[in-house]
């Protein structure tokens, strides 16, 4: 399950990428279109910053612009930049790996075994799905048929 953070962080980058080219969205504008508080919105801002996702302008003019185009921006890194390492285990992370206190050979270990072959699925998902791919889906007519989630593509 993804955090409040990453919520918050994915309606605002998806905000910031429908906003017009070079018309910066002020953190008033943000918060009022997509319902966030403020406070835990600027927090959100920074870490985006900090991650090289968005820019900010002060002034009047200024506000906050995506610095990549959403065809570049894919899910995987976007959520670990907000909420870290995204591995049901510490084991299975591919930028956190550590081995489990408890562990005795992760080769034969019942439990990661029992999450790395989903862990794949869904981790080949989150990074080979692209913020443009997303709202592409959302602004169609008619959504896929089957489940209903995205299919990973690779470009």
């Amino acid at each position: 399950m993804i955090s409040q953070r990453a919520r918050y962080a994915f309606k605002a980058v998806v905000a910031l990428a429908r906003a017009k080219p070079g018309v910066g969205l002020q953190i008033r504008e943000l918060c009022e279109q997509e319902k966030l508080p403020r406070k835990f919105l600027e927090q959100i801002l920074l870490m985006l910053k900090a991650a090289g996702y968005i820019s900010s302008r002060r002034g009047r003019d200024g506000g906050y612009e995506l610095l990549k185009p959403a065809d570049l921006i894919y899910i995987g890194p976007m959520l670990r930049a907000v909420d870290g390492p995204i591995a049901p285990l510490s084991c299975l992370s591919r930028t956190a790996y550590r081995r489990c206190a408890d562990c005795k050979d992760e080769t034969h270990c019942e439990l990661r075994i029992a999450f790395s072959q989903a862990y794949s699925v869904y981790l080949a998902a989150l990074e080979n799905t692209s913020l443009a791919q997303i709202m592409r889906q959302s602004d169609a007519t008619e959504l896929p048929s089957g489940s209903g989630l995205l299919e990973p593509t690779t470009a």
